[in-house]
């Protein structure tokens, strides 16, 4: 299986799962370029010094996937000079509002029916299908902006997991990218020092207990089978990736080939 070249990152202290995309393999022997395509977790807790850092990048565009419930609950993205910050919201503020409010705060007998015997994963699954499939109109917007030029460019989410991990696989998909590598790097989210801080506002002795965190873990894992069920949902709707870059997103070949100009060595 390919890897990512290692990474000399500073780990940040208000962002979590920060890195660049630069080193990947694509399948006629190009890499991403260093310096052109990160992904991280959201900015809104960045320090002053993990904004200098962020500020040093160049970054042209910022693409923040959370909605706005996300922004009530973390806040907003710190400022960065000279920086277009573009929101594009990949999932309701209103759908699951009731589920993660359990989450956060439901006790042991709740979070049972909620999410034990596979549901938690399936939920995931199901999501991961269901973005790919329906926010067409949001991942067309991001490679359209590469491919004009928006970069280097950072994308991230809540924990630049799932809605920021399908983002960035999308991009990578359209720049030709090995599907394992794309995946070896989704999976680079389960590293301690990049996990989202799982917040549980419970008050019951059991709010932390290890049953408690076994079954919201699925909720906060990369694992494989979620990004795999998108790669088969492109397949079964679209027939492959070249019909779904065409006909989903709107992406045509002129398009990808800007992007390949823009972001790979």
């Amino acid at each position: 299986m390919t890897q990512q070249v290692p990474s000399t990152e500073p780990e940040l202290a208000g962002v979590r799962n920060f890195r660049d995309l630069g080193g990947l393999p694509t399948a006629d022997g190009r890499r991403v370029a260093l310096g052109r395509l990160y992904r991280s977790g959201h900015l809104a807790h960045a320090t002053a010094e993990d904004a200098v850092f962020l500020a040093s990048l160049g970054l042209h565009t910022v693409f923040d996937f959370r909605n706005a419930a996300d922004h009530r609950l973390e806040g907003p993205d710190v400022e960065l000079p000279g920086v277009r910050n573009v929101g594009l919201p990949l999932s309701d503020p209103a759908d699951g509002a009731e589920f993660w409010k359990m989450v956060r705060e439901g006790n042991l007998d709740q979070l049972r029916e909620l999410l034990d015997e596979g549901r938690a994963a399936a939920r995931m699954i199901a999501s991961y299908r269901a973005i790919v499939r329906g926010r067409t109109a949001e991942h067309a917007r991001v490679l359209g902006t590469l491919a004009e030029g928006g970069v280097p460019a950072l994308m991230h989410c809540s924990a630049g997991k799932d809605r920021a991990g399908l983002s960035i696989a999308v991009t990578l998909l359209a720049l030709g990218v090995e599907r394992d590598a794309i995946l070896a790097d989704y999976l680079e989210s389960n590293a301690k020092h990049r996990r989202y801080k799982v917040r549980r506002t419970a008050s019951s002795p059991d709010a932390h207990s290890p049953e408690v965190m076994e079954l919201i873990a699925p909720l906060f894992d990369a694992r494989a089978e979620y990004l795999q069920a998108a790669f088969a949902a492109i397949e079964e709707t679209w027939g492959g990736v070249d019909a779904y870059l065409e006909r989903g997103l709107r992406v045509t070949p002129e398009v990808r080939a800007r992007l390949r100009d823009h972001l790979l060595d």
